[in-house]
């Protein structure tokens, strides 16, 4: 088990679909798949503008992010941080992009109304049951 998030970082560099969870307006959590990338020491991420997403992150900028290896789901990790930036309209398509073409190797095909984040993690942890 690690702490740390230069020992976290790999798992989220994976072109896996890992899980965001969000806070509703009542407080209950809010979890959905995602792509996400990694940009410097900050997570990155993106939705539809105006998407319940996006609306939570408004409201509140506390959010964790999980993921598993394809092969071994065992082999986890997650970052709670904060979103401590938000871009829209073009000023978002290099970001996005950027995490599209890690998934697919393509720019994404959406080129209107979406959202990027900039997440900072404050706790990360992954448990390695890869036998590695």
């Amino acid at each position: 088990m690690t702490k740390r998030w230069n020992d976290v970082r790999p798992y989220f560099e994976r072109d896996t679909v890992m899980h965001v969870a969000t806070l509703l307006p009542d407080g209950a959590p809010h979890t959905v798949p995602v792509w996400i990338g990694v940009e410097g020491d900050r997570l990155t991420m993106f939705t539809m503008a105006d998407s319940r997403k996006d609306r939570d992150l408004q409201v509140d900028p506390r959010v964790a992010v999980s993921v598993t290896h394809p092969a071994n789901p065992l082999d986890s990790a997650f970052v709670r941080g904060r979103v401590v930036e938000r871009i829209t309209g073009d000023d978002a398509l290099p970001i996005v992009d950027r995490i599209s073409e890690k998934y697919t190797g393509a720019p994404y095909d959406v080129r209107e109304g979406l959202t990027a984040f900039y997440i900072e993690p404050e706790v990360s942890w992954a448990r390695d049951y890869s036998g590695e």
